[in-house]
């Protein structure tokens, strides 16, 4: 076994360790707030379990209690005979649980709520370490000074369309103070309200309204988002400044016989500053099969040169394009942050909240096949492990939070239905029939999994496979870039 082999071994078995230890451990810390809550408040337990389906591991306690692992990891429950409502649903009907006293209003929502309580805890204690070893983010995109402006923006069926911030007279260095009225940060903060917009102007396109200073001027423009990318999102076309550095040369391209060599830094095309990664595709898209003219540094020094794009067929959009023969980077600077554990759990608070009223908005361009289930989950795990723990540590304070907010939902099946359930019972003065709530749950149990089943076939797994494409053809030209470079070596 050759070592690089190795290494990718060990790098996945790892991964899959983090995966089993975060995720899995976040679905057993909410169902752990049930155990401890149900135990402190005198409820019968009877069953406590991670997953749901076939056992893969069974042990019953000394306290009676069955400690078992499915072979379905898709959340966990804890049985309480007690609270008849669960029982069709969280394991066999305990032919005690007539005989256990009834429980009280108050104990329902204390034992409801307090999954949801550990998981915020669980976030925040995470989001403590995250503080104190510091969280690395684009030093670039803290800021919300528009680095570049996109003149134009490609479509998913390959045409061009203009830059929605270009066509509103947005200029780098113009500072964006709000979107649709909500105070912005940072460059990433501006994206994801765009994103979640749900904004509509009275023809139905996508609109955004920005409030921004020029020159120092306040000034406010709507923009009219297009829907970009493989998953049609909505984009109005700005960029954080960043250095466009040659990550590849393509064998035979026009790029390789005009001399360009792996780590030039693009700085502009015919007279225009190059201030992002995809300007040169842009620029290209309009200029067509005409000359252009390169302006580079290499070793400090400032260089220029006349290339003639290639005329292509792009194998995804069936349509020719031009290109240069390059695998362009561009170069960010990392900076360590620290953000205070009650912050970084409130910011992403609302973000889920917001995520939640766009999915909710029929004016939004967010639809389930945006979300990520537990496959999805599971490999941004992965991801985030081969890059920075740090990372991961993020990713994981994140999930918490959702698993949080989502649980707390007024649908049945989850903790806040079960709220639901028992507070029209309190109102109504009795308990509701049981073969109807059993009913109801088995309905959304059944809407439930197919919404997971939907979102992996037609949101995780498209887009993990556009990942790995992408991430192959990115190595492939990296691959070629070192050959060339260094074209002694095989």
């Amino acid at each position: 076994m050759s070592a690089a082999t190795l290494t990718a071994l060990l790098g996945n078995i790892w991964s899959i360790f983090l995966i089993l230890l975060f995720f899995g451990g976040s679905i057993f810390v909410h169902e752990l707030g049930h155990f401890l809550a149900a135990r402190r408040r005198g409820l019968k337990v009877s069953r406590f379990s991670i997953g749901f389906g076939p056992a893969m591991f069974s042990h019953t306690g000394r306290d009676g209690v069955e400690y078992r692992i499915n072979w379905l990891p898709l959340g966990g429950y804890v049985a309480l005979p007690q609270l008849a409502d669960l029982s069709g649903l969280e394991g066999e009907v305990d032919p005690q649980a007539a005989k256990l006293p009834p429980i009280s209003y108050s104990t329902k929502l204390i034992v409801f709520v307090a999954g949801a309580v550990f998981n915020v805890l669980f976030a925040f204690t995470l989001a403590s370490i995250l503080w104190i070893v510091g969280q690395p983010v684009v030093e670039e995109e803290q800021t919300t000074k528009i680095g570049f402006v996109h003149p134009t923006i490609e479509l998913p069926n390959g045409k061009s369309a203009p830059g929605p911030a270009f066509l509103a007279g947005l200029k780098s260095g113009d500072v964006i103070l709000t979107v649709d009225g909500k105070t912005v940060k940072t460059l990433s903060d501006i994206g994801q309200l765009v994103v979640l917009g749900s904004g509509r102007t009275p023809q139905g396109r996508p609109s955004v309204e920005i409030a921004f200073t020029h020159e120092g001027k306040a000034q406010r423009a709507t923009l009219v988002p297009e829907l970009v990318g493989a998953e049609e999102v909505r984009e109005i076309g700005i960029e954080p400044a960043a250095k466009v550095t040659i990550a590849g040369v393509q064998a035979g391209r026009p790029a390789e016989a005009a001399g360009l060599k792996f780590r030039d830094v693009i700085t502009h095309i015919n007279g225009q500053p190059v201030g992002y990664v995809g300007f040169i595709a842009d620029y290209l898209r309009l200029n067509g099969e005409k000359p252009v003219t390169l302006t580079y540094l290499r070793e400090s020094q400032i260089n220029q040169v006349t290339v003639v794009p290639a005329k292509i067929n792009d194998p995804e959009t069936k349509r020719d394009v031009y290109r240069l023969g390059v695998q362009l980077r561009g170069a960010l600077t990392l900076k360590t942050i620290r953000t205070p554990p009650w912050e970084q759990v409130w910011d992403k608070a609302v973000w889920t909240g917001r995520t939640l009223q766009s999915l909710l908005s029929p004016n939004s361009n967010i639809g389930i096949s945006k979300l990520s289930g537990p496959l999805g989950i599971a490999d941004r795990v992965h991801q985030f492990a081969q890059v920075d723990f740090r990372l991961l540590l993020w990713f994981i304070i994140l999930i918490n939070v959702n698993l949080a907010i989502f649980n707390l939902l007024p649908i049945p099946v989850l903790d806040g239905g079960h709220i639901a359930f028992a507070t029209i019972a309190k109102l109504r003065g009795k308990d509701l029939p049981i073969k109807m709530v059993a009913t109801i749950q088995s309905v959304f149990v059944i809407l439930l999994l197919s919404m997971m089943a939907y979102v992996t076939l037609f949101g995780d797994l498209p887009r993990m496979a556009r990942e790995s494409k992408a991430a192959t053809q990115a190595k492939e030209a990296a691959e070629q870039s070192k050959k060339i470079a260094d074209p002694a070596k095989p």
